[in-house]
């Protein structure tokens, strides 16, 4: 029987470490993707497949070669930056291109799907530590179009029996230890690989965005899980779903974050070196405190997120930052 799983997005920085941990459960990965935010280079543990979600034809024609037992699915535009000024790119790309790829796999009957959504689907929730049951209420046009693909799920399950598992997170950081693949966005908005190239001279100064809120030492306080842990999570969903114990959504997160000032400490003990920073002004719509808890995950699925500690993200990306890059 074919282990083939389908990886959209499988270029990118969570698809392509997906791939690795489908590998060494014994799955070959093949990648969807449409290569203008994901890199060929990082392309290492199964094929490529270079198509548009939007090109329906193409993903008929990749599911008929491949006979994919489950898809798992990453690809998205997820800038909120950009979401807010361009509302009407994120409902075409991430909502059409995400109703082709579950129409087109209920046609072949691939009836496995794996969905990483996003915390974003709550709004801002600040100071509450999240869960699966708490309400959604998204700000933007990326966590509104996460939201309605969860959506859109449901209804496909009611309608034609297409079983899923939904991830919801916020942050994600470190790299693949072993180094054969890692973060590289061009160009970078993540706090760490921003923090890293500060470091590293690739940019003049980290630029902290607000200095005044009400915590411990005046910023904002994020949730970060290691994209090890996460894509971890992700096989044990595709095996949850193997082994027929239904639909089911799942937070990760550690359940206490951590603040800007925090994660700048820990790269300064990883790395030995001086964080060339500067204070800048709030951005607008940035909450206190967002993070979220993983308890269903740790009961149901047995994970645990064993490497998300700051320390251990730091080091992974900066072993990663150091020596990988992709040219193309």
């Amino acid at each position: 029987m074919t282990r083939n799983v389908l990886v959209t997005g499988g270029a990118g920085y969570i698809g392509s470490h997906a791939c690795k941990a489908l590998s060494r459960a014994g799955f070959v990965p093949v990648t969807l993707d449409n290569l203008t935010t994901g890199w060929r280079d990082a392309v290492k543990f199964g094929p490529l497949v270079e198509a548009d979600l939007m090109d329906r034809a193409a993903l008929d024609a990749a599911f008929a070669e491949y006979r994919p037992v489950a898809v798992l699915h990453f690809a998205a535009l997820s800038q909120v930056g950009e979401a807010m000024a361009e509302p009407g790119k994120y409902w075409r790309n991430n909502v059409s291109g995400s109703l082709n790829l579950i129409e087109a796999a209920i046609a072949a009957g691939c009836m496995n799907f794996v969905f990483s959504s996003t915390c974003a689907t709550y709004g801002d929730r600040d100071g509450e530590i999240l869960n699966e049951d708490t309400p959604q209420a998204p700000l933007n046009a990326y966590g509104a179009s996460k939201r309605a693909i969860e959506d859109m799920l449901v209804d496909f399950e009611a309608s034609h029996g297409l079983r899923h598992v939904i991830f919801r997170y916020f942050n994600v950081a470190g790299a693949d230890p072993d180094g054969e693949v890692g973060e590289f966005h061009r160009p970078e908005t993540h706090l760490i690989p921003l923090i890293l190239d500060a470091v590293d001279g690739k940019r003049s100064a980290l630029t902290i965005h607000g200095t005044d809120y009400p915590t411990p030492d005046g910023t904002c306080i994020r949730d970060y899980v290691h994209v090890m842990d996460l894509v971890d999570a992700h096989v044990k969903g595709l095996e949850w779903l193997q082994a027929d114990k239904g639909s089911r959504v799942f937070c990760l997160g550690t359940g206490d974050g951590f603040s800007v000032r925090e994660v700048v400490d820990a790269t300064r003990h990883v790395t030995n070196r001086q964080v060339p920073m500067v204070d800048g002004p709030r951005r607008g719509g940035d909450a206190v405190k967002m993070v979220c808890g993983s308890q269903r995950a740790k009961t149901d699925l047995g994970w645990t997120p064993d490497r998300s500690t700051m320390k251990q993200m730091i080091a992974d990306a900066w072993r990663w930052h150091q020596a990988g890059d992709y040219q193309q």
